[in-house]
């Protein structure tokens, strides 16, 4: 919480499996006077065995020598619309963002 703070962090977004620490979180960041981020918990991703993939699960790290290549398998899973073969990642990322706002983004 105090590392947060001097760090000038702002916005977490962390495991929905971590919920239940944000509470004790605000709590201490109230107490100790100091600002509180905006949290944003996501769904898990889960293996084949229905535990989260983490490394204390065991989990193998993403091969990142194409990081392309890894985003399109994420957008996949997310139902993300599939981007041009010749588009780079900051146009493949902005596409995304756009289409998950438009599918999961606040109402006005």
């Amino acid at each position: 919480v105090v590392d947060d703070a001097l760090q000038g962090i702002t916005h977490v977004v962390r495991g929905a499996d971590l919920c239940d620490n944000t509470a004790r979180q605000i709590v201490l960041q109230h107490a100790l006077g100091l600002p509180t981020p905006r949290y944003l918990h996501v769904p898990l991703v889960r293996g084949a065995n229905g535990e989260k993939l983490s490394k204390q699960n065991g989990a193998q790290a993403l091969d990142l020598s194409d990081p392309l290549a890894r985003l399109r398998e994420a957008a996949a899973v997310l139902d993300l619309p599939d981007a041009p073969a010749q588009v780079g990642r900051e146009a493949c990322l902005t596409a995304w963002t756009q289409a998950w706002a438009a599918r999961f983004g606040p109402t006005r």
